[in-house]
């Protein structure tokens, strides 16, 4: 399976991060299929530049946004929503006087 995930480049305490397309079988720092853009949260704003172009084509064709970049493809427009919080059931009994 496809993934569009975060490759972390930079120093030691200074991360920036490469927005890429790989298989999700492989290693975070493994060589990728594409590189999309950049982010950088060490900035404040933080920086997030992404082709949207190449990210649309790879959304077609399949690939899976992970956490974080979905966030980011909704704040462009790229995503329509992410589905939060829980689909447990509760599991707590009922007493007469909740019902």
């Amino acid at each position: 399976m496809l993934k569009i995930r975060l490759k972390r480049v930079g120093r030691r305490g200074d991360p920036h991060y490469r927005i890429v397309v790989m298989e999700s079988s492989k290693k975070r720092d493994s060589k990728a299929i594409e590189e999309i853009g950049k982010y950088n949260p060490q900035l404040k704003p933080s920086l997030f530049e992404v082709d949207k172009e190449k990210a649309t084509k790879w959304l077609e064709n399949g690939a899976q946004p992970t956490g974080t970049i979905a966030q980011y493809f909704v704040k462009l427009g790229l995503i329509k929503g992410l589905k939060r919080g829980s689909h447990k059931p509760n599991t707590e009994k009922k007493t007469k006087e909740q019902e």
